[in-house]
């Protein structure tokens, strides 16, 4: 099996509008999404990832980010284990978040160094 980063990304403006019982729900079916990864062996590590950051560009400027004018910003990952890139869009596809407006999930197969 191959190693897989799935990317989250969501407008972080979007995402602050919903209700605690949206938010309530979403929690939900993301725990159980990661559950059923976990019980059929295939994550590797994930995380969320904090709203704010900063931003290196090539000539040394360091700015605060993630960028205003991007509207998708990454929410967060996971690494999962598939045996091809067809096996890691089926997983990915059954992500909670894209059942919102504009989200995405962007897969990488993780290349040895």
């Amino acid at each position: 099996m191959n190693e897989y980063l799935l990317l989250f990304r969501a407008d972080y403006k979007v995402i602050a509008t919903a209700s605690s019982e949206q938010m309530e729900e979403r929690n939900i079916s993301w725990m159980k999404w990661i559950d059923r990864i976990v019980k059929e062996q295939k994550l590797v590590s994930g995380n969320h990832l904090a709203s704010t950051g900063k931003v290196l560009e090539s000539n040394g400027i360091v700015k605060d980010g993630p960028l205003s004018e991007i509207k998708e910003s990454i929410l967060g990952y996971i690494i999962i284990k598939a045996n091809s890139y067809d096996d890691s869009v089926t997983i990915a596809s059954e992500c909670p978040i894209l059942g919102g407006e504009g989200n995405t999930v962007e897969i990488r197969e993780i290349a040895s160094l």
